[in-house]
């Protein structure tokens, strides 16, 4: 699953790729994280959210813990409870200029970022709701990887042609549903030595 994404693009790209302003003083780092802001769109204007849907775990004792981000929605669970509300009320488009995988043995992994040849910046499918923890967040949709990464990880994002945009947005669920695809264009694949963690 995607935990790591760079979002390189300054405000004017963004603007121009979906057609919407970035609010101005948005604050979002170019690398995103679990927990980070980042920012979506609905097609109509760009928000600053926070990533990750927060699950409130229970501890031993039955106390609530800190609650943790869910950055990532399969697509054969967005039927499931804690989904299905927010895939057929709030779907958003997250702009990405590229997602990274750890990849390697245990211990030494390193990042290897992908996005699609000759895409700059692209959108990627996401679901958005209101949470009482920490405001609007919102999480990508992910689907089963595609041949050229599948060695490195079984998923990947739900990567949207711009004409899939309007469907993905206010189309029916059952529209909506048929665009988890997994991408089928080749891949630009950047390996580093950058360390997953640490």
């Amino acid at each position: 699953m995607c935990n790591l994404y760079r979002m390189r693009s300054g405000p004017a790209e963004v603007a121009a790729l979906f057609g919407a302003q970035v609010p101005v003083g948005a604050n979002t780092p170019q690398e995103v994280y679990p927990g980070y802001p980042g920012l979506v769109t609905n097609g109509k204007d760009i928000r600053v959210m926070n990533w990750g849907f927060p699950l409130v775990l229970t501890g031993k004792k039955g106390q609530s813990l800190k609650p943790r981000p869910v950055t990532n929605a399969r697509d054969d669970k967005l039927h499931s409870q804690f989904w299905k509300s927010s895939f057929e009320r709030r779907r958003c488009l997250i702009p990405v200029t590229q997602w990274a995988e750890p990849e390697g043995d245990d211990g030494q992994m390193t990042r290897t970022w992908y996005a699609p040849e000759g895409q700059a910046l692209f959108a990627v499918a996401g679901l958005w709701r209101p949470t009482d923890n920490w405001g609007k967040c919102y999480t990508m949709v992910m689907v089963p990887s595609c041949d050229q990464m599948a060695q490195v990880h079984d998923r990947m994002p739900v990567i949207l042609r711009t004409e899939d945009w309007a469907v993905w947005l206010d189309g029916q669920p059952e529209e909506a549903f048929a665009l988890c695809q997994t991408w089928e264009g080749t891949l630009a694949a950047q390996r580093t030595q950058d360390r997953w963690v640490g």
